[in-house]
């Protein structure tokens, strides 16, 4: 059974962020091309991770199911604060340049890894080489924050209520640590990820394969075939 995700109805295409200003930041498929790597360790001695997220920037609506999913599997309550996933929109902004979703990219050579210093940051052997985070290690001293190399940061630093509001990172984890997963096998490379199971309109895909890491060709993909083009979207 999935997430159940609360629906906004009566909205036109992309506008339900509009409402918030500039920007909202919240922290599959065919047709796209993804460089192969058999590489075992990312060039620092850390093992690459056994999944990946991309995005189709273009066939993404801004409805934030993503988001709202995220967080639920994970923090057990619907809030766009709390997601791991985050959709950018420029109000001022003109297709396609209005809209981008931005997640982790589980790095081939994860600055945030090696920037922690408590070791809270790891490639979990247990969940297919997923950059995680162990929250009783983390101390919330925000290292992996100022790491990360992306703008918008694909971490965040936020109180957690089980750790009595100490500040600990949140992160993707491709759902292999989400403790209200709806599936009784769980996420990671293996299992199923909320992000890409909700999207109505499948903008989000997992692949196993090393994405091209230079630049964002390798994440932000195409993923839609010749039906969308009926709609005035390029299929290729």
């Amino acid at each position: 059974m999935k997430p159940k995700i609360q629906e906004k109805k009566g909205l036109s295409r992309r506008t339900f962020l509009k409402v918030t200003g500039t920007i909202v930041f919240a922290i599959g498929s065919n047709g796209y091309l993804l460089n192969v790597c058999g590489a075992k360790e990312g060039g620092t001695g850390i093992p690459v991770s056994n999944g990946y997220l991309v995005v189709d920037v273009e066939k993404c609506q801004g409805c934030i199911s993503c988001m709202l999913a995220c967080s639920l599997v994970h923090e057990g309550a619907q809030s766009t604060s709390l997601s791991r996933i985050q959709i950018m929109q420029d109000s001022f902004g003109k297709f396609p340049d209005d809209l981008t979703i931005e997640l982790c990219r589980q790095c081939e050579k994860p600055a945030c890894v090696e920037a922690c210093p408590e070791g809270a940051l790891t490639a979990n052997a247990g969940f297919g080489h997923v950059r995680m985070v162990d929250k009783e290690k983390c101390t919330g001293c925000g290292s992996c924050f100022t790491a990360c190399p992306y703008t918008p940061a694909r971490l965040t630093v936020m109180e957690d209520e089980t750790f009595n509001r100490q500040l600990k990172s949140l992160k993707c984890d491709l759902c292999a640590n989400a403790p209200h997963h709806w599936d009784e096998k769980g996420g990671g490379p293996d299992g199923k990820q909320a992000c890409v199971e909700v999207c109505p309109v499948g903008a989000i895909a997992f692949t196993k394969t090393l994405p091209i890491q230079e630049g964002t060709s390798g994440y932000k993909v195409n993923l839609r075939d010749k039906n969308w083009k009926r709609l005035g979207y390029k299929d290729s």
